[in-house]
């Protein structure tokens, strides 16, 4: 198939832009079926409003709460992604994964 330069308007601030044969075979080669609808730089604009290229919020991509725990094993000071419970030991990166290889 021959792609050829297209002119479209965005629908963000109304300027036109070239949707170039080159973006278009690689539209393609990615099975989108729609043109972009907005130029690159609204294009950009909207993508850091919700959080980057993740499309599920501001929230990806943000530091996970740790929560301070001391190794059940070795008694080392350590942080786990969870808030650790008096009924259940806590390890630290290192034991944990000892642990795993010896099951």
């Amino acid at each position: 198939m021959s792609f050829q330069d297209k002119s479209i308007q965005c629908s963000d601030c109304g300027t036109t832009f070239i949707f170039s044969a080159d973006e278009q075979e690689l539209f393609a080669s990615r099975g989108y079926t729609n043109e972009p609808k907005r130029c690159l730089p609204c294009r950009q604009a909207r993508k850091s409003e919700r959080g980057g290229n993740s499309g599920y919020g501001s929230s990806y991509g943000s530091r996970r709460q740790m929560f301070p725990a001391t190794c059940a094993e070795c008694g080392k000071d350590t942080e786990v992604p969870f808030e650790p419970r008096q009924d259940r030991p806590v390890y630290c990166s290192d034991c944990y994964r000892k642990s795993r290889n010896n099951q």
